[in-house]
């Protein structure tokens, strides 16, 4: 706790002392840009189309539109479905690092913008409210903060749709990275449990799940299992700030 308080401070003498500099790319900004420079918010890249109408994978031309999704088919009801603003490559997988586990909390407004961008008018207001995914309290005193929190925060303060903490994530289970599709399943099977009172917030209402990163589903879904069984959660849709492609799920966190 100690160094993790310590680190911080370092880092924001560090950001006094230093030009800010770009967390993507690392070259110069210039007043007002933020934190992101204007090339890096160029190259980030979309997932291509035709995508899956549920989990919004490119699909490649040449599919039939009612081909069964190998990245979705076997996701529980209980996801509906799942949107991510970019694919998981330079620059956005920087911004997902420096978010997650290098200490820069400032990106999350800039990530939350575009998945914002990602809502429908309908998610726009109305009874949705916005679950972030916990990370266990461990992982959350190292890095002084949950990612996933700071975004949902951020998509709050931009839409002002209600904001619930409604899951809590057990110890135990491991980090997801360098897990198979299999080995994410069942790390995280019965990881989430919904927070008391929870029931009485949810009951009956559509939740917009909030995550930085989507690899297999697997959290997702076990994260929207806990919603509908414990909190009695209408509907439960996924928004992230990126997604890893299929051919890179052993890479990315």
């Amino acid at each position: 706790m100690a160094r993790t308080a310590l680190t911080r401070g370092w880092g924001r003498v560090l950001h006094l002392l230093l030009p800010p500099a770009c967390v993507g790319c690392g070259g110069a900004l210039a007043p007002g840009e933020g934190r992101v420079c204007p090339g890096c918010r160029t190259r980030l890249t979309e997932p291509s189309h035709p995508r899956c109408p549920r989990c919004q994978a490119p699909w490649g031309t040449g599919v039939p539109a009612d081909r069964p999704c190998p990245e979705c088919q076997d996701w529980p009801a209980s996801l509906e479905a799942a949107r991510s603003a970019f694919v998981l490559s330079a620059p956005a997988d920087r911004f997902v690092y420096a978010l997650k586990y290098g200490g820069w909390p400032e990106v999350a407004g800039f990530m939350a913008a575009r998945m914002v961008a990602l809502l429908t008018p309908e998610e726009r207001s109305g009874p949705w409210v916005l679950v972030p995914v916990p990370t266990t309290p461990s992982r959350q005193r190292t890095r002084g903060y949950n990612q996933a929190e700071l975004l949902a925060r951020e998509v709050a303060r931009k839409t002002g749709l209600p904001l619930e903490h409604a899951l809590q994530r057990k110890e135990g289970g491991g980090t997801q990275v360098a897990l198979h599709r299999q080995e994410r399943r069942a790390n995280v099977e019965g990881a989430f449990e919904a927070m008391d009172g929870a029931h009485s917030r949810l009951r009956g209402r559509p939740v917009l799940l909030v995550d930085d990163v989507l690899t297999t589903g697997a959290t997702g879904y076990a994260a929207a299992d806990a919603l509908t069984v414990g909190a009695a959660a209408a509907r439960v849709r996924l928004i992230t700030f990126a997604r890893s492609l299929p051919q890179e799920d052993d890479v990315h966190p």
